[in-house]
């Protein structure tokens, strides 16, 4: 446990004194550019607050391509004004482009605080959310009535099949003859109308005397 606790003592006061550096380095461009008094003060405040942010966001898993975008940019401004106070920068006459990057950095980092605060995706909807959805949904009104159901109509019966018509046997054997001579004739069996002709019979009865053909 005491062993736990002195790796994370260790560990805190280093990123203390890093902090503190970079702290005062940032502040020292800050008033070099022409940045005094509370002003100079806020711009590591300003800095570190928007490497936080973009930390944060890249930690929660949700849109890291912004996240990594404002995460590089506040790392290069701490980094270069870390590396710009070791002597390769003259903190007595900066140069002019120094000036407009220092006078800038309030409105980028102001841009990118609020994008990273303001502009979370929203998260998918779980199952749970989405049967509770369901749930309290009212059932949508009907567009239009319902149609009455129509009674179909009763179905056709047959008409009842006519009883047979008594043929006698004579006019049969007579009506055979009349067919058979009408195949010799033309080649083809007689029909119920010629039958009906030739022999001069009602309808009813040619056509039973057809049946017995």
């Amino acid at each position: 446990m005491r062993a736990q606790l002195a790796r994370v003592d260790a560990v805190l006061v280093q990123a203390l004194i890093a902090a503190a550096l970079s702290f005062a380095h940032i502040h020292d461009i800050a008033t070099a550019a022409g940045q005094d008094g509370w002003k100079a003060w806020a711009y590591p405040v300003s800095v570190d607050l928007l490497l936080v942010a973009a930390w944060r966001r890249l930690r929660s898993g949700t849109g890291k391509a912004a996240a990594w975008c404002w995460f590089v940019i506040a790392l290069a401004a701490s980094l270069g004004a870390n590396v710009a106070t070791a002597g390769l920068l003259d903190l007595a006459d900066v140069p002019a482009w120094l000036r407009i990057l220092v006078a800038g950095w309030p409105a980028v980092a102001f841009l990118g605080g609020t994008l990273l605060a303001h502009s979370a995706p929203r998260t998918a909807p779980t199952a749970v959310d989405v049967i509770d959805d369901q749930e309290d949904e009212p059932e949508p009104a009907p567009d239009e009535a319902p149609t009455p159901e129509v009674p179909a109509p009763p179905a056709i019966e047959a008409p009842p099949e006519r009883p047979p018509v008594p043929v006698p046997t004579a006019l049969i054997d007579h009506a055979r003859k009349v067919a058979a001579e009408h195949h010799t004739r033309t080649g083809a069996p007689i029909d119920t109308p010629t039958l009906r002709a030739r022999l001069g019979v009602p309808e009813p009865m040619a056509e039973a005397i057809a049946a017995h053909l």
